[in-house]
């Protein structure tokens, strides 16, 4: 054999194989090869923090067949990817297959196309191994915390816990968040719009101009408004000046999470995946990234693609420069590896974003648009307060012709955009409805997975490659969980102004729906307090940070990787050893005494129990008092007295039902009714709390049919009357003499004979 080049991953490798001659081979290693031992630390601290790597049993074979070939082979070329993970896994393959590191070729490209692997290959280099130490040292460190962390969780919290460096600080950032949301007090307020026009104006063109502040008493924005009967309204400052509005940069790792998040509506997790397999298959450049370079031969494309689409006036040409220090993770924007390809061949999903990615390269390299904005000042003769209106007009579209960068839901700003007629200051405006209308402040919004990674990259903790994984983790673990939230109605008082009188009415908005948000779980918040009382210094935000510095300074070659764990560890192993000495047991954390039950005058608490969070009723003179599981998004921490008494009304009794009584609650695997020895699980949509017999009994009823169903044959065979076929769970299957057979996927229940049955049934024995 000629040539072995060896990648990571199969999509990969089936893509390269296209462009290479029949003298290359092409293999996958399936991602890492070794990783630290999973029995015991996995490091060995005695020898300055040595990994002990292994090879895992589901890589036994994938490595032998790869050492077979490379032993053949005149070159091997390793052609993982060019990040730091990507060179980990080169270095690995190098010794695992005893291959030189000195000698052995190391090829990266950015994009998975003819020219430039070629080009690759045509310039290899060596293993870095200041990539491959960064990589090191963050697997090291994660593994140290995470060991020595968890542990303390089991025998002080609860146990099956985890921590991490990072998981822990984002699971910081949401409870906090949460907790803001909890102490936020909602006031009213009146916020008042006028709808005016130009004195003299034949044709009376209106315009809306809000008042600057809000009035905060119901009687003061009524003075207002009854003073406005008789008030002058005079145009102050009439502003009208050109402004230019630039595209955004093509996208990074963490811009395309956030946009495909706010756009798409794709969890970060999913971005990452989809973009992986359009980067697999050569459509995109690599999509771990920090950088927002484009190639000069993508800058040239683009301009060739926007002349023939616009016209060569939406043209602009440049580079945008990287900010971040220690953008070496790669070394263009994610763009597609062809300009010129508007569509791609795909599942749905990979044409959304291909489509996203291709309008945000293109867009980066055209005009600014250019806009008219107008600012409105309105002073009124008797009062000290101001109106004020805003408008745009835009001049030329620009880039926006193509494409527009989108806005956090909790950014968006009322009262911008409109056009606003020609003003002159000392111009005289006349009111014709004055509104002031209720409204209540908001509290802050709970994260979503593109809030949340722009706040971390805000912060400069973690990697954008690392953003996915960690919010994953801190779902899987039960520490936040991803919800959606009804809109709920509130009544708002509305006073307007028309006519010289003022008429009152009632109205109303929806508030509090969410979607797609994160939020703590009582056992998140109760792993964050521990972890922010013993370990304060590991899950502060610039530590975090800092430490993802020390890796960037390893990646450069400016320190050794086995000096900045040393400095580390010493520290963070004797908060360990303190945290185990002094900190209270799992049975003193997480209780909230909420009141006394009015009707009994006992005690009323929420707590972490045996099965999660719950609230206990106390029982009297040392008898065992009640307890009742949490709703799905209610938390220990801002569960009211009421709201706890009214978990005790289960289980509820909706009556007798045929001598027996039919009762509704809330086991082990949620919600259910039961009648005598049957029982029926509720449905998403119903409430155990406010099910009605009604219903209760159809849903008993949809169960004894579905048993039935069940147990009745779908097919017999008048031939052998003990081979039926039944509908299971999970889809047909062949039952005989007390024993059950799947049926192979595809068969045909319809058309299965008596014969074909036995012989299914003889293979599985076997």
């Amino acid at each position: 054999m000629e040539n072995l080049v060896i990648v990571e991953s199969p999509a990969k490798a089936k893509t390269i194989e296209r462009f290479l001659g029949k003298e290359y081979t092409v293999k996958s290693s399936f991602g890492h090869i070794r990783d630290l031992a999973k029995k015991g630390l996995g490091v060995d601290i005695d020898k300055s923090f040595e990994p002990i790597y292994e090879i895992p049993d589901d890589k036994r074979k994938v490595v032998d067949e790869l050492s077979r070939l490379a032993r053949t082979a005149k070159t091997v070329w390793l052609a993982s990817d060019e990040d730091r993970e990507g060179e980990a896994i080169a270095w690995h393959l190098a010794k695992v297959l005893d291959l030189p590191i000195d000698q052995t070729k190391r090829i990266v490209f950015h994009e998975i196309t003819q020219r430039a692997i070629l080009n690759a290959i045509e310039n290899p280099r060596t293993i870095d191994m200041n990539l491959v130490n960064a990589q090191q040292a963050r697997r090291v460190l994660d593994r140290l915390v995470g060991f020595e962390l968890s542990p303390v969780l089991w025998k002080k919290v609860r146990p099956a816990l985890s921590a991490g460096r990072v998981q822990s600080v984002a699971v910081r950032l949401i409870v906090e968040r949460e907790r803001e949301i909890i102490g936020f007090k909602s006031v009213a307020q009146y916020r008042v719009v006028a709808q005016f026009y130009i004195a003299g104006d034949e044709n009376a063109t209106l315009f809306k101009a809000t008042l600057s502040h809000p009035f905060e008493k119901r009687e003061d924005a009524e003075q207002f408004l009854n003073d406005c009967i008789t008030e002058e309204f005079t145009v102050s400052k009439a502003e009208e000046k050109p402004v230019q509005r630039y595209a955004a940069p093509p996208f990074t790792t963490s811009t395309l999470q956030q946009e495909a998040g706010r756009k798409l509506g794709m969890s970060v997790s999913q971005t990452m995946s989809v973009a992986q397999k359009l980067y697999e298959q050569g459509l995109i450049t690599y999509m771990r990234t920090d950088s927002v370079n484009l190639s000069q031969m993508a800058i040239t494309q683009c301009k060739n693609e926007i002349t023939r689409l616009f016209g060569a006036k939406y043209s602009y040409p440049h580079n945008f420069k990287t900010k971040a220090k220690g953008a070496q993770e790669a070394h263009e924007a994610i763009r597609p590896s062809y300009i010129e390809r508007h569509e791609i061949e795909g599942t749905a999903t990979e044409k959304r974003l291909y489509d996203l990615i291709w309008k945000r390269t293109v867009a980066s390299q055209m005009v600014p648009a250019e806009l008219d904005r107008t600012n409105i000042v309105i002073d009124l003769k008797n009062r000290k307060e101001q109106f004020t209106a805003v408008g745009e007009v835009v001049r030329f579209d620009g880039f926006m012709r193509l494409y527009s960068e989108a806005v956090d839901e909790d950014a968006q700003q009322e009262g911008e955009g409109g056009i606003l007629p020609k003003m002159m200051v000392g111009d005289k405006l006349i009111a014709t409805q004055i509104t002031a209308t209720q409204r209540y402040t908001q509290a802050p919004s709970r994260y979503n997975e593109a809030a949340l990674v722009k706040r971390l990259e805000e912060l400069g903790i973690g990697r954008p490659s690392t953003y996915a994984p960690t919010i994953t983790t801190i779902i899987n673990r039960g520490y936040v969980v991803k919800q959606n939230r009804d809109a709920q109605r509130r009544n708002l008082e509305q006073m307007i102004l028309i006519n010289g009188k003022i008429a009152t009415k009632q109205t109303s908005e929806s508030y509090g729906k969410e979607k797609n948000r994160l939020a703590p779980t009582d056992i998140g918040m109760v792993v964050n307090d521990y972890l922010e009382t013993q370990f304060a210094s590991i899950i502060d935000y610039h530590f975090t940070a800092n430490v993802e510095k020390e890796f960037d300074r390893i990646a450069d070659g400016e320190i050794t990787w086995h000096k900045m764990i040393d400095d580390f560890y010493a520290p963070f192993h004797s908060l360990v050893d303190e945290a185990v000495g002094t900190q209270p047991t799992r049975s003193q954390q997480a209780t909230r005494v909420l009141g006394v039950d009015p009707k009994t005058g006992q005690t009323v608490k929420a707590r972490i129990g045996r099965y999660g969070p719950m609230v206990e009723l106390e029982g009297e003179n040392g008898e065992k008092g009640q307890f009742a599981s949490l709703k799905k998004g209610q938390l220990i921490e801002s569960i009211s007295l009421e709201e706890a008494l009214e978990l005790f009304a289960l289980p509820r009794n909706l009556g007798d039902l045929d001598g027996e009584a039919l009762m509704v609650g809330v086991g082990k695997f949620g919600p259910y009714v039961r009648h005598g020895k049957s029982f029926a699980s509720l449905a998403k949509s119903d409430d155990p709390y406010t099910i009605t017999r009604e219903r209760a009994e159809e849903l008993l009823k949809e169960a004894s049919a579905k048993q039935r169903a069940a147990s009745e044959p779908i097919r017999t065979f008048p031939e052998d009357g003990s081979v039926v076929i039944k509908s299971g769970m999970y889809g047909p299957y062949i039952a005989s003499n007390g024993k059950n057979y799947r049926l192979p996927k595809g068969t045909k229940v319809e058309t299965l004979t008596l014969a074909e049955c036995r012989k299914i049934m003889a293979k599985a024995k076997k």
